[in-house]
């Protein structure tokens, strides 16, 4: 099973996480790579403004998830399909509405991980 890279030494500041799945990494990890459960629909390789939009700093507590398959903690978070990383537990913000566009079109149903947006 694929793994994310894991951020080491890294200052919080510097950490984002992805608006659709919460995977946290490195700016220059989703420049490098993209997001590795994203990437498809995100296309954030190599594309600085696509991160900016499609990453966030504002994100609250860090899940490690190394069994997404057998964990309940992945289930409950919705990510027992992706990779092995770590995942913040609420992520602030939404995708940009190109990405709902997108997301509709192949008909996957957006779910925010945007606490307040779930608490209206």
């Amino acid at each position: 099973m694929a793994a994310a890279a894991i951020p080491q030494q890294a200052r919080s500041r510097q950490l984002r996480a992805c608006l659709l799945c919460s995977i946290i990494q490195l700016p220059v990890d989703f420049r490098k790579n993209g997001c590795p459960n994203c990437e498809e629909v995100l296309q954030m390789k190599g594309n600085s403004d696509r991160i900016a939009t499609c990453t966030t700093t504002y994100f609250d507590g860090v899940i490690a998830v190394i069994d997404p398959e057998n964990s309940w903690v992945a289930r409950w978070q919705r990510t027992s399909k992706y990779v092995k990383g770590m995942y913040a537990a609420h992520v602030k913000g939404r995708v940009p509405d190109d990405v709902e566009q997108e997301l509709e079109a192949r008909g996957i149903k957006y779910r925010t991980r945007d606490q307040a947006d779930q608490d209206e």
